[in-house]
């Protein structure tokens, strides 16, 4: 029997069986209870309380803005709902970089108040003390090389990261310092699928790709892309599985008309 499906609870150690049994890992996002209790019924392996939620769930431009507090009240939400996945959180834009006493009290935080079982930090080595500090007090830390949305005004678009040998070359160094370091797992956003391979094969711990081909450990995607409930974000990565923006704008219409034509509420719809 595989992995995934024998396990009632899935923690880190259970994602390294898998890599070490070449099972893919599932992981989607989830900000709130009633989404996450639906995936995680699901039998979702990892729910990911990204800080995309700035984006999904606030409707600002990039990630940057979402706050600490914010970001626990999601991941409160979250826990609440799950009985199987695993919970990783991540750490918002200035609560980690260039302090790693701040990033401690950060990760602290994450795991005192919701309960969360991860936190996720963007980049590499140059994020290394904050990523030992965290370690150092038994907080289980995923890196997340490549694309990270947190630098998008550095870096000044989306494009895919790491085309050049000179960045994919740290990129590799960087992936092989966090295994060093602790990290559990690696996400690896928007690299060529190439390199992504190569990054795979060069560390032993999982890595988990968002547009990084299909040779990673595991794949992961925004909930709401991957049901169509976001209509502008057509990247070439994203398959979506349904179309729910259509759908829940087609039953809100029939509701309003059903109210316009006095056919809601029915004679059965009432006391």
């Amino acid at each position: 029997m595989s992995v995934h499906k024998k396990i009632k609870k899935v923690t880190t150690h259970v994602l390294q069986a898998m890599k070490n049994r070449s099972e893919k890992i599932t992981m989607l996002t989830a900000y709130d209870f009633s989404m996450a209790r639906i995936l995680d019924a699901a039998n979702i392996d990892v729910l990911l309380v990204g800080d995309s939620a700035s984006n999904v769930m606030a409707g600002h431009e990039t990630t940057l803005p979402i706050t600490l507090d914010q970001m626990i009240y999601h991941a409160q939400s979250v826990v609440r709902a799950i009985d199987r996945a695993l919970v990783v959180v991540d750490l918002p834009f200035g609560s980690y970089q260039g302090n790693s006493k701040r990033a401690l009290d950060s990760a602290i935080r994450i795991m005192k108040e919701a309960g969360a079982h991860a936190i996720k930090m963007e980049g590499g080595i140059e994020i290394s003390e904050s990523i030992k500090r965290i370690l150092s007090a038994g907080v289980p830390v995923m890196g997340h090389l490549g694309l990270i949305p947190q630098s998008i005004y550095k870096f000044g678009t989306y494009t895919v990261r790491a085309k050049e040998d000179a960045e994919a070359n740290k990129l590799i160094e960087d992936a092989k310092a966090l295994e060093e370091l602790g990290c559990f797992a690696i996400v690896l956003e928007k690299i060529p699928a190439k390199l992504a391979k190569q990054v795979t094969e060069s560390v032993n711990i999982p890595t988990i790709g968002i547009g990084a081909g299909p040779d990673v450990d595991g794949q992961v995607l925004v909930t709401h892309d991957m049901l169509g409930i976001t209509k502008d974000f057509k990247p070439r990565f994203l398959r979506r599985y349904l179309e729910l923006f259509d759908q829940i704008k087609l039953a809100t219409e029939q509701y309003i008309s059903d109210i316009k034509s006095g056919n809601f509420p029915n004679d059965r719809e009432q006391y």
